[in-house]
C-alpha cells in the first residue's frame, strides 16, 4: 500500500513540473522567436558580390539594427532601396503619396512602390541582381503591404532576378475570419481571394499566390527562377507576437493591430477610425452620433495629417477602455458589432457610406454593405461567410511554413 501511495505522490509531482514546464516553454516561445532577417548566416552568402534593392521600411531590423545598414556593414552592396505606403521611414499618412528620395543615412536611391507607381519597373531593377524583401506585415488583408510584396514578386520572376524574402511573424497569424475577397472588387487594399484575416506569415503568403498561380502570367514564364524563404526560428501560429516596432503610424499599440481587422471597415465610411487621436482604430465615432457615448476631438498629428472629422466633437465608442484584454473582447473574430451599432445609430443612413466605393473594396464584395443596411444579424452576416472561408483554408493549408492552430 505504501509503494502505491509513494507512486501517486510521485506522479503527482511529475505532472505538476511538467505543467510547469509546458508554461515555461510557452513564454520562451514568446522571448525567443526570431525572425527571418535575423538568421543573416543563411542569406548572406546569397548576396555578397551582388547588387542588391531591398524592400524595407523602419521595421526592417537585424535585432536592433536596421537591416541597410547591418548588411552594409557586412560588406553587401545596396544599390537600391524600395519603400511602401507610409514611406521607408513609416511616417507618411496611409493613402499619402510618396516620392523617390535618397536616403540621407546611407546616400542610398529610394524609389517610392507608393508614389508614381506601385510596381518596380523594367528601368528600377535593371541595375539588381537580387531582390530582398522584409518588412513587417499585420496579416490583414487591406493592410497593403502584402500587394507591395505581390508586385515585388512579380517584378522580381518577370526580369529574371533572384528573390529573397526574410519572414516576419504574423501578430494576427493564430485565427481566420472575415470575407473572402471576391476578385470583382479587387484594388491595392485587396488584391486575392483571401478572407480579410488570413492567418499566415508573409512568406506563406508568397508561397501560396505564387503556388496558386495567382500572380502575373509573365511571373511563371522562368520557373526555373527560385524564390528564397528565409524562415522565422520558433515561430507556432498559436504565438502572439509583440512587435518590437510598429508597421504604420496609425498601428501604435498591440491593441490597435489586434481590433484593426474590425475597425478599419470605417474607412470607407463616414465614421472617424480615430486617426488624429491617441488610440487610432480604437477610439470611433462621428459628431452625428448621440451625444451620450463616449467624446472624443481628432486633431491633426503625425502620421494624421489629413482625416476625418479633425477639430470635431465625436461621439462613438473608446474601445481601449473596455475592462477585457482587447483577445478576449474579440474572441479570435472580427467583430461586426461595432459597425452595425454606428449605422443604426446614425442618423443619416444615406451618408453613412462613402460614395466612392471604399467601403466595397475592403469587405472585398458589395455585399456586407447590403447586409448592415438592411439589418441582417452578425451571426447572419458570419454565416455567410462560411462556404468561401472552408476553401480558403483548404488551400492555405498547402502553403504553411509553421504549425499551425487547427
Amino acid at each position: 500500500m505504501k509503494k502505491w501511495i509513494k507512486l501517486f505522490f510521485c506522479s503527482i509531482v511529475w505532472l505538476m513540473h511538467s505543467a510547469c514546464a509546458q508554461r515555461k516553454l510557452n513564454t520562451s516561445i514568446q522571448i525567443e522567436i526570431s525572425p527571418g532577417a535575423n538568421q543573416v548566416e543563411k542569406y548572406l552568402p546569397m548576396l555578397k558580390g551582388k547588387r542588391v534593392g531591398v524592400f524595407a521600411n523602419q521595421t526592417s531590423l537585424i535585432n536592433k539594427t536596421h537591416l541597410v545598414d547591418s548588411l552594409q556593414q557586412l560588406g553587401v552592396r545596396i544599390v537600391k532601396i524600395f519603400g511602401p505606403e507610409h514611406g521607408f521611414r513609416g511616417k507618411a499618412d496611409a493613402g499619402e503619396h510618396v516620392d523617390n528620395n535618397v536616403d540621407t543615412k546611407t546616400g542610398i536611391p529610394i524609389i517610392s512602390l507608393y508614389g508614381e507607381h506601385k510596381k518596380p519597373t523594367a528601368a528600377d531593377v535593371k541595375d539588381i541582381d537580387v531582390m530582398l524583401f522584409d518588412i513587417q506585415d499585420v496579416g490583414v488583408r487591406f493592410y497593403t503591404f502584402i500587394s507591395s510584396l505581390q508586385y515585388f514578386m512579380e517584378t522580381a520572376l518577370e526580369q529574371n532576378k533572384q528573390l529573397i524574402i526574410l519572414d516576419r511573424p504574423n501578430p494576427n497569424g493564430f485565427y481566420i475570419d472575415g470575407p473572402v475577397l471576391d476578385t470583382n472588387f479587387k484594388s491595392f487594399v485587396g488584391m486575392q481571394p483571401v478572407p480579410v484575416v488570413y492567418g499566415m506569415t508573409i512568406g506563406e503568403y508568397a508561397k501560396m499566390i505564387y503556388g496558386e498561380k495567382w500572380i502575373s502570367k509573365e511571373s511563371y514564364k522562368n520557373k526555373t527562377l527560385p524564390i528564397d524563404i528565409i524562415p522565422c526560428i520558433h515561430y507556432i501560429h498559436l504565438s502572439k507576437y509583440e512587435l518590437p516596432v510598429f508597421p504604420s503610424p496609425n498601428l501604435k499599440e498591440m491593441q490597435s493591430i489586434y481590433i484593426y481587422p474590425s475597425t478599419c471597415f470605417f474607412e470607407g465610411t463616414v465614421i472617424s477610425e480615430g486617426r488624429g487621436t491617441e488610440k487610432p482604430f480604437q477610439i470611433f465615432g462621428h459628431p452625428q452620433l448621440p451625444k451620450n457615448l463616449y467624446s472624443f476631438m481628432p486633431k491633426p498629428n503625425e502620421g494624421a495629417k489629413n482625416s476625418k472629422c479633425f477639430n470635431q466633437v465625436c461621439y462613438g465608442w473608446n474601445a481601449s477602455t473596455l475592462k477585457e484584454n482587447m483577445l478576449v473582447l474579440l474572441n479570435q473574430k472580427i467583430q461586426l458589432k461595432f459597425l452595425i451599432d454606428a449605422y443604426r445609430l446614425f442618423p443619416d443612413k444615406d451618408s453613412f457610406f462613402l460614395k466612392n466605393n471604399f467601403f466595397n473594396k475592403l469587405a472585398g464584395n458589395d455585399l456586407l454593405m447590403n447586409q448592415i443596411k438592411n439589418g441582417t444579424s452578425e451571426a447572419d452576416i458570419r454565416k455567410s461567410w462560411e462556404p468561401e472561408l472552408i476553401k480558403f483554408k483548404a488551400i492555405r493549408k498547402k502553403y504553411l511554413l509553421y504549425p499551425d492552430f487547427e
